[in-house]
């Protein structure tokens, strides 16, 4: 595991940018659908939270192009 490549600044080359938006789109749109389905509570806020997570961990694989 390369420690310097996993905390170093990745800019985005080209074509990343449109994939990170894509993949955030999706994932607020799930975001959403959990929202209207499910009740405010504990359970509603996890969920989203790993959505939020889920959206994160995906971009950080755009960045480091599969070398992790």
């Amino acid at each position: 595991m390369d420690l310097n490549h996993i905390f170093m600044y990745h800019a985005p080359t080209e074509g990343q940018p449109e994939k990170y938006e894509k993949i955030r789109e999706a994932g607020k749109e799930f975001a959403k659908v959990i929202m209207a389905n499910t009740p405010a509570c504990a359970d509603q806020t996890a969920a989203i939270r790993k959505v939020r997570e889920a959206v994160f961990t995906a971009n950080a694989a755009i960045a480091f192009d599969g070398h992790n």
